[in-house]
């Protein structure tokens, strides 16, 4: 297979002040480059993962460091033989990952940053404890061997764990880790506010720790916000940790229910994926807005309004991506 493109997942907390502007001129700097993926802009700094061919993904990493505000993102690469995204979203929020935790910047203070080898040589110690801090479909198809997992839908229901969390584990070290490392820069600090006093966190995440220490005990797969959905990470022990949502047996294919109101992410068998028509109970394949299946089971986000083009027509010829 010829990878010609490149799949890039990053943030970086750094104060910007006007982001609907800087959205503006960001998202044309990204068409320029023939981009595709989605930003989150706000006060607090930037959340993106794109896609796009290797030279024009090299050219946005070098425009970013470039600039101040951005020099220090790490950038995770993967390869593919194609585009992760069928559009280009940057939109303004008022975070960057949604926590509820306005109060918090981790550029003052969050947990130690540990570097994967860093994070192997200490995730089985038993003074310990792993913690993942991600949404329970994320963690339902992968993760680390041994891990604390939350039964939360969303990160913003993340500090209502916490007290649970201190009743069991407050004497602990707390290693903390997430897709590529954004959740646990809040959560991490939220927890030194809450009492905790040796808390850590996974730099770079998963994905990182899958390029750079083999994702050895990292259980399944890691879930994505593209159009691959979960990707292998673990070279060195893989194992599958999930099974079928219809017929109960071994599967990490994970599919969002057909039925857009349901849009539940599960793990669904090739067989009962093409049986069930892509819905996660007879239910949802008989509800009259249910999608149509192809097979994969990721489905496009809705355009909800998004103008892709706006901004457009005031173009600047230079620092379009400042």
């Amino acid at each position: 297979m010829n990878k010609t493109h490149s799949i890039l997942l990053y943030y970086c907390y750094t104060p910007i002040e006007d982001p609907e502007a800087f959205r503006e001129q960001h998202h044309l700097f990204c068409l320029e480059l023939n981009l595709l993926g989605r930003i989150i802009v706000s006060k607090e700094g930037l959340n993106g993962t794109l896609s796009g061919l290797k030279e024009d993904c090299d050219k946005y990493m070098a425009a970013m460091h470039a600039d101040p505000r951005f020099a220090k993102i790490d950038f995770k690469v993967d390869y593919s033989d194609k585009h992760a995204f069928a559009k280009l979203h940057v939109r303004t929020k008022a975070e960057i990952v949604h926590s509820g935790l306005l109060h918090i910047d981790p550029n003052a203070r969050t947990g130690k940053h540990l570097a994967p080898k860093e994070f192997k040589e200490m995730k089985d110690r038993d003074d310990v404890v792993v913690l993942d801090v991600r949404s329970d479909y994320e963690h339902s198809v992968g993760r680390f061997k041994n891990a604390v997992t939350l039964d939360i839908e969303n990160f913003r229901e993340f500090p209502e764990k916490v007290q649970e969390l201190k009743e069991k584990y407050k004497d602990k070290k707390i290693l903390t880790y997430c897709t590529g490392g954004i959740k646990c820069e809040k959560a991490s600090a939220f927890l030194l506010e809450q009492g905790f006093e040796d808390v850590y966190q996974l730099h770079g995440g998963i994905i990182k720790y899958g390029m750079e220490a083999g994702g050895e005990d990292f259980e399944g797969k890691c879930y994505v916000f593209d159009n691959r959905v979960a990707v292998d990470v673990n070279t060195v022990n893989p194992t599958v940790v999930s099974r079928c949502h219809v017929c109960n047996t071994e599967s990490d294919r994970m599919v969002n229910c057909a039925n857009p109101v349901c849009n539940l992410h599960v793990p669904i068998c090739e067989k009962c994926g093409w049986e069930m028509d892509g819905a996660c109970s007879t239910e949802c394949k008989e509800h009259p807005e249910k999608r149509p299946y192809d097979g994969t089971g990721y489905y496009q986000k809705e355009m909800n309004g998004y103008n892709p083009l706006k901004g457009f027509n005031r173009k600047k010829k230079t620092d379009v991506h400042v």
